[in-house]
């Protein structure tokens, strides 16, 4: 008996009461990044089919033009919705985990930003290109 030092009182400021939904929130904070990924993963193939849209017919203008562009723009969103989707998602789990988990609006508003310029994008670029090889040829 002598050598037990240790304290027999239990510390109940320590002591936290287990969050029951703790294991709820974790899996609806991985269903939400995955959703992030398809989200990712789409914008990327987006930007490579408007890239390689060209393969498919011939082009009507003799330069690229700038629909590359838009493709890579597509495809550089993808890949930055994959980096600060994993960053948030490591955050949220940190944050469930001490139960200090408060949503935050900027991630909703950045990306439907990004989304509503791409979109806008890809409108005036179907209305820019010329449709046929008529309005490329000069009269004679």
């Amino acid at each position: 008996m002598l050598l037990n030092w240790k304290s027999t009182k239990v510390n109940t400021e320590k002591i936290k009461r287990p969050n029951p939904s703790r294991v709820r929130d974790h899996l609806a904070n991985e269903r939400t990044y995955l959703a992030w990924m398809r989200t990712a993963i789409s914008l990327m193939g987006f930007g490579v089919v408007i890239v390689r849209l060209r393969a498919f017919h011939p082009p009507l203008l003799p330069t690229p033009g700038n629909g590359w562009k838009l493709g890579l723009l597509f495809s550089i969103v993808g890949l930055l919705t994959v980096l600060l989707s994993t960053k948030h998602y490591f955050g949220v789990r940190e944050d469930i985990d001490y139960d200090t988990y408060e949503p935050t609006d900027r991630w909703v508003i950045l990306f439907s930003l990004a989304i509503a310029l791409l979109g806008a994008g890809v409108i005036y670029y179907m209305f820019t290109i010329p449709s046929s090889l008529e309005g490329l040829m000069a009269p004679e």
